[in-house]
């Protein structure tokens, strides 16, 4: 007999995520009280969510109904292609020459064989591309390599160029480049490491994770979501520290030479468009200058909107304010001996 209580079958329109961008909403108005300045990048960050998430459902419904292995193979390296622009072009502040092509390669070389691997013999799935079951794992291995590889290259090249004293007195005694680097590497990689390390380290006890959750939402018994949960950590910790080893390897092969000389002119924290290495090789550089066009629309669109929005409260903080500041210019007058009819009247 069936629970009375089961939302199984419940349907979710774009009224339930309108009602849930209500939170949204709350940060905003939180941000704007406390003038933290991310409003603007609030609404611009939940657009894009809702954007992206409405395109992805779309696609991969159709990759579901295809059960195509050629179909999910696009997938997922569409997911760490885009994951390798995400981390180009948005997150690193700081840029090494030849970086996309590095930064694809780890990511490919990191998400795909732990998850063909983990798919087929951890998760005991012998039909390992089945869609619903490969396509979320690789999502997740993309969503969680992104963050450390990041922090491991910004690490790295901010490292090399604030504090490359230490790194050439290890070259002119005649140390190795990968002797002279070890520890700024050592410390990059222990950094990347630490988000995921410390996210295993209270599962279970102090936070439900998202992929638990979700697989409870869908049905399973909760020792199997856990179990699944268990697995899926173990996934995304090999699969960041694979991909920041490689790249953040990459990096400091880049930077310092094979004539063990720091190359500090392959250190950019300009524009990408002014890279000597040019996405345009690649035929990015279109998408790149669309992309940061449709970028700044939204960010205009969303500042307009979210000015216009709060503009009633400041009108009315500076009613508050000239009518406060009347009081007091009253108070003074009355001090200094004037009558009540010679002090200017209130706003």
């Amino acid at each position: 007999m069936g629970s009375p209580s089961s939302n199984e079958d419940v349907e979710l329109t774009w009224l339930n995520v309108a009602l849930a961008f209500g939170f949204i909403t709350f940060n905003v108005i939180f941000s704007y009280v406390f003038d933290l300045g991310v409003g603007v990048s609030l609404l611009v960050a939940a657009t894009r969510c809702v954007v992206q998430l409405a395109i992805v459902g779309t696609l991969l419904q159709k990759v579901f109904e295809t059960d195509s292995p050629w179909a999910v193979a696009g997938i997922a390296f569409l997911l760490n292609f885009m994951g390798t622009f995400e981390i180009v072009v948005n997150k690193s502040k700081k840029r090494h020459q030849n970086m996309f092509p590095s930064v694809l390669f780890s990511l490919l070389a990191s998400t795909i064989p732990i998850s063909i691997i983990g798919v087929r013999f951890a998760m005991s799935i012998t039909k390992f591309w089945e869609p619903s079951q490969y396509i979320p794992v690789v999502g997740m291995l993309c969503g969680s390599t992104i963050n450390g590889v990041v922090v491991s290259i910004t690490y790295i090249l901010k490292e090399m160029q604030e504090n490359r004293d230490r790194v050439e007195m290890y070259l002119a005694f005649g140390a190795s480049r990968t002797e002279a680097c070890k520890p700024i590497l050592v410390d990059a990689l222990r950094i990347a490491l630490t988000p995921t390390i410390n996210q295993m380290s209270v599962l279970g006890i102090i936070s439900i994770p998202g992929m638990m959750t979700g697989a409870i939402l869908g049905g399973s018994s909760v020792e199997r979501a856990a179990k699944l949960q268990m697995i899926i950590m173990f996934f995304l910790s090999a699969s960041t520290a694979l991909a920041s080893i490689c790249s953040a390897w990459y990096a400091i092969s880049v930077v310092v030479d094979s004539d063990h000389r720091i190359r500090q002119d392959k250190i950019y924290s300009k524009s990408l468009y002014d890279f000597p290495f040019s996405l345009s090789s690649w035929g990015l550089s279109t998408i790149v200058g669309l992309w940061h066009r449709m970028r700044n629309a939204i960010r205009r669109t969303m500042r307009s909107v979210y000015k216009t929005w709060v503009g009633g409260f400041g009108k009315k903080d500076d009613r508050a304010r000239s009518g406060s500041g009347a009081r007091e210019e009253r108070a003074g007058l009355l001090e200094r001996g004037l009558s009540y009819e010679e002090s200017p009247p209130l706003g």
